[in-house]
């Protein structure tokens, strides 16, 4: 049987010696501190992360759902298939070594942007599919009510269209918002202090790997299940009752 020891996280991390109630003071640091600090920043880069990835996604959505503006649609295909086809590890490394060689200024943007660009722009790719999705399961009834009562395209989209479409599309965003948590690991690649960078320092430091790497697990599937809970409340919430997408039958025809 495994010989653990929990107590590591009580240790200081710089003399190792152990610390009462495992939290540093005056100016002393444990390792359970630094792994919550390190939860935060890996919380920071997902959040911010998933709000780019959901304004950048919903508008190159919308854009491959204009009728009759055939060269938005294109511009919006290949952003999509873009950032869909290139792994997240290339377009970190592309944000942080090669985007700051071509655009001198970005040079002085902090890593965790660059992070959180490379993060939201990947994300948006798959959350622009799932918002033309779901504007195109609803029935065409819909926008053609809007233009009834005199709302311009943009009115349309904002006041008819996108509030049922997001509803529709609450389950597959509920992945791709757990996914983004997951995703965020990548991000030690350019020495974000998140927690598998966490993981990887400190279990060489203290020749404890599996406590540290299972204490990450965690707090991972903490994170991603809190989400899913979040996201489980506004399905509900938002939930419109008898409404079937087109194709079906129901109150929404």
């Amino acid at each position: 049987m495994a010989n653990w020891e929990w107590q590591v996280f009580c240790k200081d991390t710089i003399e190792g010696a152990v610390v009462e109630r495992c939290f540093g003071s005056n100016g002393d640091i444990t390792y359970l501190d630094w792994l919550l600090s390190a939860w935060g920043w890996t919380v920071s880069v997902s959040l911010s992360g998933l709000v780019l990835a959901l304004l950048v996604g919903s508008l190159i959505g919308v854009i491959r759902t204009l009728p009759a503006s055939p060269g938005w649609v294109r511009l919006g295909n290949a952003w999509v298939e873009l950032f869909r086809n290139v792994p997240l590890l290339v377009q970190i490394f592309l944000w942080y070594h090669v985007v700051p060689a071509l655009v001198p200024p970005m040079k002085e943007v902090p890593p965790f942007l660059l992070v959180v660009f490379a993060l939201g722009f990947f994300t948006s790719a798959r959350i622009a599919e799932q918002v033309r999705a779901g504007v195109q399961a609803l029935p065409k009834g819909q926008r053609y009510a809007g233009m009834a009562v005199g709302f311009t395209t943009a009115q349309t989209y904002r006041h008819v269209i996108l509030p049922m479409a997001y509803r529709i599309i609450i389950p597959p965003l509920t992945s791709e918002s757990m996914n983004i948590f997951k995703n965020s690991s990548v991000a030690f690649a350019v020495s974000i202090a998140e927690l598998t960078q966490f993981a990887m320092q400190t279990g060489e430091e203290t020749s404890r790997p599996i406590e540290m790497y299972l204490a990450v697990t965690g707090l991972y599937i903490v994170s991603a299940l809190a989400v899913n809970r979040i996201m489980a409340f506004i399905e509900k919430r938002a939930r419109v009752p008898g409404f079937v997408a087109a194709g079906g039958t129901g109150a929404g025809h």
